[in-house]
């Protein structure tokens, strides 16, 4: 839709007006926003940098694709679309209406305004490049008819959500051009803990945590602050969301383990600080109640008597140094015995893509195909949660409808 707008826009400024269409697969298009931040559409993020990006591009390349579009100027366009962006603690914008519908309407009303084409219901089924010549470069091939084109803008996204409609058929059409694809996995994907695991048991409740991956050699290889959701499969939340693409990123690093600390600002040693100064002062005070002063209920009784069989009533006094260390340990660095994640049916994006050392970064050009744009999740770029995938999105779609019509 951005490469639409823009290329329109870009065209009209100098006084032309080619023929722009939208070709999708879908019977309506912009599934994946109606779905995006729960319903409300997490439009970009307020601060927006290349570190909130993973993949095989280098931090230069998406800083000048990124550089392109600001977070100003997108929060300025949308504005100029009628929608007006609130930003959240977390530094998340979303609409002041809190619904996707918003976003998507106006985004409608824009490729409407500068005449857009859009066919939905019209998948494409394969992308034809006839020799330098007369006539159209490309013939595009579709579930309703073959149509003809002087530039393609490539938007097919990942595998990510394949209800919404993508599921990985734009790479083969790339790679029959020419293009090669990197290994794809799911990102921003909740995790699968063992079965019967004890945390699966407080599915709904939400922690403040830090997870952190660490290699064979036990030497920390990323660590992911955030809310992290118990589920009755596992792990989800931004914390977890965020870590599931390092799972696979650090691979060749096995035996991995994942760990979790529920007192992100304390070391183990600060805890155990705090534990021992506590049965000073309070030694009568029940361990359990000691706890649910730092975490919700449910999850303090459950790691006492679950995790580590101690008796939530017990009196801080009588913790033995043994229990106190465990709980310390439980607490700071809790070992999770990830087994897998849910998939592309339940990831938010793809990993990995089509290199972007094949691409110009400041037009989105192909360097395989003349004519040939390629924006978005189809590219190897994948933010964390949070609005950076929009962001990308509304970055190398402007760049690639821009220089398509240019």
């Amino acid at each position: 839709m951005m490469a639409a707008i823009f290329a329109k826009r870009a065209a009209q400024a100098e006084g032309r007006d080619p023929r722009v269409s939208v070709f999708d697969g879908a019977k309506k298009l912009g599934a994946k926003i109606l779905i995006a931040g729960g319903g409300r559409c997490n439009v970009t993020h307020d601060v927006v940098s290349p570190a909130d990006y993973f993949g095989g591009a280098s931090r230069n390349t998406v800083k000048k694709v990124l550089k392109s579009f600001s977070v100003k100027e997108t929060t300025a366009f949308f504005a100029e679309l009628g929608v007006e962006l609130k930003r959240e603690d977390t530094g998340k914008l979303f609409p002041i209406t809190d619904k996707a519908r918003t976003v998507l309407d106006a985004l409608h009303r824009a490729m409407s305004n500068a005449g857009v084409e859009v066919l939905t219901d019209h998948r494409v089924t394969n992308l034809q490049v006839r020799e330098a010549g007369d006539g159209p470069r490309f013939m595009i091939q579709t579930s309703r008819g073959p149509f003809t084109a002087d530039r393609v803008v490539f938007a097919t996204g990942g595998k990510a959500l394949p209800a919404t409609g993508s599921d990985g058929g734009g790479y083969a059409l790339l790679q029959r051009i020419g293009h090669s694809v990197t290994e794809t996995w799911p990102a921003l994907v909740p995790l699968v803990l063992q079965d019967g695991h004890f945390l699966t048991e407080l599915s709904g409740i939400a922690v403040d945590a830090a997870l952190t991956l660490s290699g064979k050699t036990g030497k920390a290889l990323y660590r992911q602050d955030g809310a992290l959701l118990f589920t009755h499969f596992g792990l989800s939340g931004p914390a977890a969301m965020d870590m599931s693409r390092h799972l696979r990123d650090y691979a060749d690093q096995a035996p991995r383990k994942l760990t979790a600390s529920f007192c992100p600002d304390l070391t183990f040693e600060q805890l155990e600080r705090v534990w021992l100064d506590a049965a000073e002062q309070h030694p009568t005070r029940a361990v359990g109640t000691h706890l649910r002063g730092r975490l919700p209920e449910r999850f303090a009784q459950t790691v006492l008597s679950r995790y580590l069989g101690v008796e939530p009533e017990l009196p801080l006094s009588r913790l033995s140094r043994e229990d106190r260390r465990a709980l310390c340990h439980a607490l700071t660095a809790m070992p999770l015995p990830v087994v897998g994640d849910r998939g592309y049916k339940f990831a938010e994006v793809t990993a990995g893509g089509v290199p972007m050392d094949e691409v110009t970064t400041a037009t989105m050009a192909s360097k395989q195909c003349e004519g040939l744009y390629l924006c978005g999740e189809v590219l190897d770029v994948d933010g964390r949660i949070g609005g950076y995938n929009f962001q990308w999105a509304w970055c190398t779609g402007r760049l690639a409808g821009r220089a398509a019509a240019m």
